[in-house]
């Protein structure tokens, strides 16, 4: 009973001081250069991913769902707004509450859920209309609303999964360097990779869709999903971890709400009501009313 002969409460003191350090310690090296393989090939996978299904996406809803051709560009200036508006959402919720990883694999996840909806809506005939003549628009029969849920379905989920993904890993590349030039030497392989893998999805892809076959197409963009999604998780041991700090825009909302109800208070003429802190930690007293001045 009691302590082994030879120890002190002093050692066992010390060995959690050095277990703490080493743990510590190998928080300090995660990050760096080591993170961006893991990266860069989601980056190119997911990206290839959804290239792959919103280039050639009027194309598909005029030879697949029989839809005029007027309302399928309408239809993609919309999901085109999406996609622009969907990465800002996304970056308010990565840095106010889930962080950046946690925004990516949920995003991939529904981004993979769209693309497989959509292989199946191509793949299979009872998801949609039968096929028609397009010289003969009058055979043409319009897809039914289940059908159009379906796909609009697919669309909205692989429009979120795109809007997750599109800032939030170029945010989290950022974060795994401190030097700044560092930093800027990542961004300009992750827009160049961003940009090949952007041809890549508008020729290869595209050539694959239009000349074999929409499922192949699909496939292939749901196979890039996969592959990014799966060595982004690989990975994880080696990012750094970046707790959420907060969105600017939630103190931004705050100050609106705050002059929203303040709007009909009376402001007060009185000088001595208004002070700023000067610099030696006394008070400077600010005029109330305009001056002559601009200061």
């Amino acid at each position: 009973m009691g302590m082994e002969e030879g120890s002190s409460p002093c050692d066992g003191e010390a060995q959690a001081a050095q277990l703490r350090s080493q743990s510590f310690d190998r928080k300090q090296q995660r990050g760096g250069w080591i993170t961006f393989p893991f990266i860069a090939a989601t980056m190119a996978g997911l990206t290839l991913a959804a290239g792959g299904w919103i280039i050639n996406f009027i194309v598909f809803m005029i030879g697949e769902y029989n839809v005029k051709s007027i309302e399928a560009a309408q239809l993609w200036n919309v999901v085109n707004g999406c996609t622009s508006m969907f990465p800002v959402l996304g970056a308010i919720v990565a840095d106010s509450f889930l962080g950046n990883f946690s925004v990516i694999c949920i995003s991939s996840l529904f981004s993979l859920l769209g693309i497989i909806l959509l292989l199946l809506c191509s793949t299979i005939d009872s998801l949609r209309p039968p096929p028609c003549d397009q010289n003969r628009p009058a055979s043409c029969i319009t897809a039914s609303r289940l059908q159009f849920s379906i796909l609009y379905l697919a669309i909205t989920l692989a429009t979120i999964g795109l809007g997750g993904t599109r800032f939030t890993l170029g945010a989290l590349g950022a974060d795994q360097f401190d030097d700044p030039r560092h930093q800027g030497s990542f961004f300009n392989w992750y827009f160049f990779i961003l940009s090949t893998s952007s041809v890549i999805s508008a020729t290869a892809v595209v050539y694959v869709e239009d000349n074999v076959s929409w499922g192949w197409g699909f496939g292939i963009c749901a196979a890039a999903n996969v592959v990014g999604l799966a060595i982004f998780a690989s990975g994880s041991r080696f990012y750094r971890p970046v707790k959420p700090k907060g969105s600017p825009f939630t103190g931004l909302a705050r100050v609106v709400v705050a002059a929203v109800r303040k709007r009909n208070v009376v402001v007060s003429s009185k000088s001595e009501d208004y002070y700023d802190r000067a610099d030696n930690g006394g008070v400077n007293l600010v005029a109330a009313t305009p001056t002559s001045t601009f200061k």
